[in-house]
């Protein structure tokens, strides 16, 4: 094989990894989890409210190599955010499950 071929497979095959790994995620449980846990109360998937919409906050967090850790962090710890100037906890994912809130990471991550 030569290497301009072998390239091509390659380039093929991790394009196809990526793909697997974006679609990594069930969209009907995480959305279920998030409107559960009140998440579009202060969020939308692609217009700002109250808080960033999911597809900014994707856009902000695409390449970084900690964004997982960082989502992870900021929806089961209530971190203080500004919301209308004021200081407040962000709500936690109503869950202890760490499938389930690594299921809503991958969704947000996806937008």
């Amino acid at each position: 094989m030569n290497l301009t071929r072998m390239a091509a497979v390659i380039v093929a095959a991790m394009a196809a990894a990526g793909i697997a790994r974006a679609a990594d995620f069930d969209e009907a449980e995480a959305r279920a989890l998030m409107k559960e846990s009140d998440c579009f109360k202060c969020h939308s998937m692609t217009r700002e409210k109250d808080g960033p919409s999911y597809k900014k906050i994707a856009k902000e967090l695409k390449g970084k190599p900690d964004a997982e850790k960082e989502l992870y962090k900021h929806l089961t710890t209530n971190p203080t955010v500004k919301v209308d100037g004021k200081e407040e906890k962000h709500k936690s994912l109503d869950t202890k499950d760490e499938a389930a809130i690594k299921n809503v990471i991958h969704f947000i991550l996806a937008q």
